[in-house]
């Protein structure tokens, strides 16, 4: 039996962005701007897709009025985008509960 029937399919960084953008309009805190996020006027996610991955950046942090610290992902595969996915997700969290 070949190791191919077991493979995964291979990895499509244009419907993978297509997916994850999908999935961030659906938190419903973020506010798509092309291929970026943002949270109450501030940007904090850009998402850019290559060949092979989507590069991806995530702000430390919401910052007014200048640029944010980012945490860069490189999103090559399913597991890396749920990874990136959960991150979000628990930012997000993190940054609405610290406004009230």
């Amino acid at each position: 039996m070949s190791d191919d029937f077991f493979a995964l399919p291979p990895f499509r960084p244009a419907e993978a962005l297509v997916q994850l953008k999908r999935t961030l309009r659906d938190l419903r805190t973020l506010t798509e701007r092309g291929n970026a996020y943002e949270l109450k006027g501030s940007r904090m996610i850009e998402l850019d897709a290559g060949d092979k991955q989507i590069d991806a950046r995530l702000a430390k942090r919401p910052m007014r009025g200048g640029t944010p610290e980012w945490d860069r992902f490189v999103l090559a595969g399913s597991p890396d985008v749920r990874k990136f996915t959960d991150e979000v997700k628990r930012r997000l969290a993190r940054w609405t509960e610290e406004d009230r």
